[in-house]
């Protein structure tokens, strides 16, 4: 037994810096956690995702702080700018002048009160007399005609008369009853670019629904399937392709009136499409792999093995292309408002605000100029999270 002893010469003591190498340095992340990770380190996709969080917040909530809604007309505060160049009557009475020569109450801060109604309107002297707190204006605007005839955008248009001596303006303030200005029939712009947002988020939102629901489910059962199945699933999607959306919407007024309804059932109808075939090319490349035939191995049905595992692996391609989808959408739908063949009036969608402006563009770009930019930063915002979202979830990309 004495001769079975180990010598304890033959052990050697190890050095405890060697457990450091066992030690994980950082705690192990998920698919999802990863992609956030490098997503948020896309400043432009980051600044996308804010401007689309606010812009829902501002369409939800928005209109709930608002005196207006986007039907409430008053004719006689039509078309005031956002801006407005006052004049100073006395020490409490402040006037603005719009460019149909009609002067408007204000305060000196920029709340917008009543328009005035003048004494004397003479259409042939081409001036117009108010009196105001004792004191007589006078609006001559016979220099209208000299100064379009003259071409020059600076011309003298009018001239406004306090008891009989020409004033200047006394400060340009921002308009803070209407912040975006009222159009043609004096509804407020800021709350119908806010209905306008709610209708364009409503038509991303059924997009994506529909994208997800239908275009992922079809083209996952036409990959798995494959053989005659696939090729009779792909014939149908190739026919549904070849008609133009607009051409849907036109054959569903014949049978739906025109508005929001026609465009979320044309939208469901045949947005689906390209979806489809990015799906259908995704399973196609991972049905065939190893984990698929274990699954089905082990018993899984043909269900489970497509929503439980192929659909899952191919989700990457298929959130970026919702997300690259989505900006076609909505301008799809400003596309059909504009031409008259969107939300009926008196709703408020960034199509249709933006063809009633068309007509006086000239005189009032404001109008053309708050629904164009709430289309051109919400479709940049999309896209650049869409680009973001491709770079995040595209695992060759990972670091």
């Amino acid at each position: 037994m004495a001769d079975n002893k180990i010598s304890k010469d033959m052990w050697e003591r190890v050095d405890m810096s060697t457990l450091d190498k066992e030690v994980i340095s950082r705690p192990s992340l998920t698919y999802w956690q990863d992609a956030w990770r490098r997503l948020k380190k896309n400043h432009l996709s980051m600044i996308g995702l804010f401007f689309i969080f606010i812009l829902a917040l501002l369409a939800i909530l928005g209109p709930f702080f608002s005196n207006f809604t986007y039907s409430d007309q008053n004719l006689e505060l039509s078309n005031i700018p956002p801006t407005m160049e006052i004049y100073q009557i006395d020490e409490n009475n402040y006037v603005f002048m719009n460019k149909e020569y009609k002067l408007v109450d204000v305060t000196a801060d920029g709340h917008v009160n009543s328009r005035l109604k003048p004494v004397e309107d003479n259409m042939i002297g081409k001036y117009r007399s108010y009196e105001i707190a004792g004191n007589e204006v006078v609006v001559d605007y016979t220099f209208a005609i000299a100064a379009k005839n003259s071409g020059d955008p600076d011309a003298k248009k009018f001239e406004v008369q306090l008891n009989g001596t020409p004033i200047s303006v006394y400060d340009k303030v921002f308009n803070k009853t209407f912040w975006f200005g009222t159009d043609g029939l004096g509804r407020d712009l800021y709350i119908r670019v806010l209905f306008g947002a709610r209708i364009s988020l409503l038509i991303a939102l059924v997009a994506t629904l529909v994208n997800f629901f239908i275009g992922v489910l079809y083209g996952g059962v036409s990959g798995y399937a494959g053989g005659k199945i696939d090729n009779v699933m792909m014939r149908i999607v190739d026919v549904i392709a070849t008609v133009p959306l607009l051409l849907y919407v036109i054959l569903l007024m014949v049978i739906f009136e025109p508005g929001l309804k026609t465009i979320m059932i044309a939208i469901g109808t045949v947005y689906w499409v390209s979806m489809a075939r990015i799906v259908r090319g995704q399973i196609l490349s991972i049905k065939e792999q190893e984990f698929v035939l274990a699954a089905r191995t082990l018993g899984a049905s043909t269900w489970r093995i497509l929503v439980r595992h192929l659909i899952p692996n191919a989700m990457g391609p298929i959130i970026v292309s919702l997300a690259m989808m989505i900006p076609s959408a909505i301008f799809t739908e400003a596309f059909l408002s504009f031409i008259g063949l969107g939300v009926n009036a008196p709703q408020a969608s960034w199509g249709t605000l933006a063809n009633d402006a068309v007509a006086g563009l000239r005189s009032y770009p404001y109008q053309l100029f708050f629904p164009a930019t709430f289309i051109s930063i919400t479709v940049l915002a999309f896209n650049f999270l869409g680009d973001g979202l491709r770079d995040a979830l595209d695992p060759r990309l990972r670091k």
